[in-house]
């Protein structure tokens, strides 16, 4: 393999996320207290199973039963054990904002407990300690180990981030030492990679962390391996006798296009398969095409991340629209009420457009990385901070969840645990990490990608630099910086101009500027001048109420629109206009008056318009028919809609984010 070359050398990829900044957000902050506060204390209950009312996870007493300090039998899936680990990569995030000695206490513990579970080579996952101690690393198609270790990996270095201890982190040092025993081109290795990419990205943070370059290069051989012939999980598939974890009867086929498996990565097109796993491949594949300068690897991160989000994304910044296999279908297939749109999913596309952030600054991956968060990720859980959607529906009709084999899967009520749990912990290990999605900074010039409150400490124009932003979104579109600086200094201050914002003015010191949008670059406003301490920079976004249409080749759209204000997507429920919401039609020429939605937490704002209803009139000899001769009658009314991150929170009932409308 050729050598991997240091960030140092791809001058051109030098870009970073500022760690230096700390939120202080009238929006966002209360959310990072909660996960703080609630969340993870939760969480850490439910890993335990003594969460009320909600499944068993089973997590930690694998550990216990790995380690030797317990009996029993393994509980869970077979990935269980990255349920423990994004909860410690939250924890790790959080004490880098506030230290807590009982919760550092707790996560140590349970740190000890992992060391304790691991074997003497190295190799840690409690699936295969405790139930099939025989079976290490001959299903990688479906087992998970590398996907549980990757997890592990980004816990161990959030963790030494936080705290400088170093225990975890050498427990994954090991492992990954046995990994590269297990896996590599030499005789007797393993030329595979595993069915669920995460390992890929996780080395990746460790190698920046650490800058061993073998970190960089297990995971480049990852990468490079998915999808070339011979195909690894057939011939896996093959010796295991065509029988899965999950399917253990004989099958006549595997699909290799599920795991992005079935071409190399540079020649994939299409985003196909489980949205997860191929969100988590894109991130990784945006961290090496950076880190190496593989124009290649770029190339095709491009093209993939144009499919997922102008083809095959939701105007809430959801990504897979079935239910069969969690996964993608094809282009412009977006069912609202069979959707899929994990919670997971949806993360998983931010980390992705963080990284494209990364390599090339171009405003539109902030702007679905802005809809993601705000409206698919915040709206997966509740605001107790104790119940959550794995599914995040467009479309609820509460009957039919119940009754309707076919929407099984969408739920009306947020729930307070999974079995598969995997959402709560991302959710949090995101929120708590949300500083680090803010800026990104290339050599002297800081991009703003995200307006939230906030204080950032960096380095520019050779001098240190504080700048301290206030943000009013999502309700308001203020938005002001102020900058302190030990000396003046020269640097490019660059502001995102948001899609859902037509039009942005700036100003310097009071002084207003005038731009056009020729003088954006690629969506954003370089302000490059000399600073000085003291300076400031004020700007009003428009935020206005206004009705979004799809694309018509999306068929579920066809004639229906969606309400957004700012980066807010909007929806109707029941509980301000009655059932059915489906009987609901706008005009095309709607206009909205906005009022304080004093029913909902945070400062919500609900707005209003006049709207058609339709009802069915019968004559008497159609009454109590199915079908009738005659239209419906259409009644004035009056259209209620709420964020669409705080459905749900009223109690169950019906929703939805399509709306039909008219001329009229």
């Amino acid at each position: 393999m050729n050598p991997i070359p240091k960030p140092s050398d791809v001058p051109q990829r030098a870009a970073v996320s500022p760690t230096g900044v700390t939120l202080s957000d009238p929006f966002w902050s209360p959310y990072t207290d909660l996960v703080q506060n609630v969340v993870i204390p939760y969480q850490y209950e439910a890993l335990h199973d003594r969460a009320p009312g909600a499944e068993p996870s089973g997590a930690i007493q694998n550990f216990r039963i790995a380690a030797g300090q317990a009996e029993g039998e393994y509980v869970g899936w077979v990935f269980q054990d990255s349920d423990l680990a994004k909860w410690l990569e939250a924890v790790g995030y959080s004490l880098q904002i506030k230290r807590d000695a009982d919760l550092e206490r707790r996560a140590d513990e349970l740190i000890e407990l992992i060391e304790a579970a691991q074997h003497p080579d190295g190799y840690l996952n409690t699936y295969f300690t405790i139930k099939e101690p025989g079976k290490r690393w001959t299903n990688l198609t479906d087992c998970h180990e590398l996907y549980c270790a990757g997890h592990m990996i980004e816990a161990a270095v959030s963790y030494y981030e936080a705290t400088g201890k170093d225990k975890l982190l050498n427990v994954m040092k090991r492992m990954i030492e046995h990994i590269e025993t297990v896996f590599g081109k030499g005789e007797g290795q393993l030329r595979g990679y595993d069915g669920h990419q995460e390992i890929e990205l996780a080395l990746v943070k460790l190698y920046t962390l650490t800058e061993e370059e073998r970190y960089l290069k297990l995971a480049a051989f990852f990468v490079n391996e998915r999808g070339q012939e011979p195909n690894f999980l057939r011939q896996e598939w093959e010796q295991r006798g065509r029988r899965g974890h999950f399917n253990p009867n004989l099958q006549d086929r595997i699909d290799t296009s599920y795991y992005q498996a079935d071409k190399p990565v540079r020649e994939q097109t299409v985003a196909v398969g489980h949205a997860v796993r191929a969100v988590y491949m894109y991130t990784a594949m945006a961290d090496l095409a950076r880190l190496t300068g593989d124009q290649e690897l770029e190339a095709a991160c491009r093209t993939l991340w144009h499919n997922v989000t102008r083809s095959q994304m939701y105007v809430t910044g959801g990504i897979g629209s079935t239910h069969h296999g969690e996964a993608f279908t094809f282009d412009y297939d977006l069912p609202n009420d069979t959707i899929y749109a994990e919670t997971c999913a949806s993360i998983g596309l931010i980390f992705f457009a963080q990284r494209m952030l990364l390599l090339e600054p171009k405003s539109e991956y902030a702007d679905v990385m802005e809809r993601a968060l705000y409206n698919n990720v915040l709206g997966s859980m509740a605001q107790d901070g104790k119940h959550y959607f794995y599914v995040n529906p467009l479309e609820v009709w509460p009957q039919a969840c119940s009754c309707n084999p076919g929407k099984h899967h969408v739920k009306s009520e947020r729930q307070a645990w999974f079995g598969c749990a995997c959402c709560p912990p991302n959710v949090a290990r995101l929120l708590t990490s949300l500083n680090r999605y803010v800026y990104t900074q290339r050599g002297d010039t800081l991009y703003a990608n995200l307006y939230i409150g906030s204080e950032l400490s960096a380095e520019l124009g050779g001098t240190s630099v504080q700048i301290k932003q206030h943000a009013e979104l999502p309700w308001n579109g203020v938005v002001r910086f102020e900058i302190a600086a030990e000396q003046e200094a020269r640097f490019a201050l660059a502001l995102r101009v948001p899609n859902w914002s037509p039009d942005m003015n700036v100003s310097i010191n009071g002084e207003n500027l005038n731009f056009s949008a020729a003088e954006l670059q690629d969506g954003y406003l370089l302000l490059e001048r000399d600073w000085k301490n003291g300076d400031v920079v004020e700007i009003l976004l428009t935020i206005q109420t206004t009705l979004v249409y799809a694309d018509i080749r999306v068929r579920a759209d066809v004639h229906k629109a969606a309400i957004q204000r700012g980066p807010l997507v909007y929806c109707a429920e029941s509980a301000d206009n009655g059932e059915p919401i489906v009987a609901l039609r706008l005009s095309q020429h709607a206009t909205f008056s906005e009022r304080p939605a004093t029913d909902l937490p945070g400062g919500a704002i609900a707005v209003e318009t006049e709207a058609l209803r339709s009802v069915t009139t019968a004559t008497d000899n159609e009454a109590g028919s199915l079908y009738r001769t005659k239209p419906p009658v259409l009644e004035p009314t009056k259209l209620t809609a709420v964020p669409y991150y705080l459905w749900g929170n009223r109690g169950q009932g019906e929703m939805t984010v399509w709306l039909n409308t008219s001329e009229k």
